[in-house]
């Protein structure tokens, strides 16, 4: 009786133990409306401010020169989520990506682990198992001397268009693992949009000039715990998880 007592305390205390060192996230998403339509638009409108720019600034309307006004050099690919300007990725991201599975390819479309980070909202990672891919994972492999990250963006579900991301399983809740450590939970929203938190920061810091050029990289890995169900299809979708962070600038 004692020995039974015992076990399970140890098995309490492990379990408290775990609890306690594993965060949890609760990131509040911001909407993503994208559409075959809102890429048409964005389109004819960069070619006018490139019409614009080609002119002489003298001969430009006063119409012509308010429309200049909201026109941007840096935002030239719609479903670019960082943009054409300088950002954490001038020094940072990982040098690849894999998964434990990932769906066929549909003629030209793929749902290759590389989708979830090629900075496109069209694309996306598909698990590739039979039925909602509960314990699926994809995994970035960061080199060590690679700039910490800060922040996690997480576009979840075909963002591509409203339809594509109701009619396909979506991640409830994501487990993320530091060096195949469990190191986070994220409670997402069920919600066609972008969720972000902020994180202590990951990798090895300033300590990564004073290492060796055979130094050991560094991992993080998603993977399924809970899913949104899809009204068509069992697959689970993730468009987009990519980074922010310091050591860049």
């Amino acid at each position: 009786m004692i020995k039974g007592f015992t076990i399970l305390m140890l098995l309490w205390i492990g379990t408290f133990a775990f609890a306690q060192t594993v965060l949890n996230f609760y990131p509040t998403g911001s909407a993503l409306d994208l559409s075959a339509e809102g890429e048409i638009a964005f389109n004819a409108h960069n070619k006018r401010c490139d019409e614009l720019w080609a002119k002489d600034n003298k001969q430009l309307t006063t119409a012509e020169k308010t429309y200049l006004e909201n026109c941007s050099e840096v935002d030239q690919n719609y479903w670019d989520p960082v943009g054409g300007g300088c950002s954490w990725y001038c020094g940072g991201g990982p040098d690849s990506v894999s998964a434990s599975s990932y769906l066929s390819s549909q003629g030209a479309v793929t749902y290759v682990p590389k989708n979830m980070h090629n900075l496109d909202y069209k694309s996306a990672w598909v698990e590739g198992v039979k039925g909602y891919g509960i314990g699926e994972y994809v995994t970035y492999h960061f080199n060590a001397k690679s700039p910490r990250i800060t922040e996690i963006r997480i576009a979840n579900g075909y963002v591509k268009s409203q339809t594509d991301w109701e009619n396909n399983s979506r991640v409830k809740t994501l487990k993320i693992y530091l060096n195949d450590k469990p190191y986070a939970l994220v409670h997402l929203e069920d919600c066609r949009c972008e969720s972000t938190f902020k994180v202590k920061p990951i990798g090895n810091g300033e300590d990564k000039y004073d290492l060796p050029k055979d130094a050991p990289g560094w991992t993080l890995k998603f993977e399924i715990v809970e899913v949104y169900p899809g009204k068509k299809y069992d697959d689970t979708v993730i468009s987009e998880i990519y980074f922010d962070g310091i050591d860049v600038h």
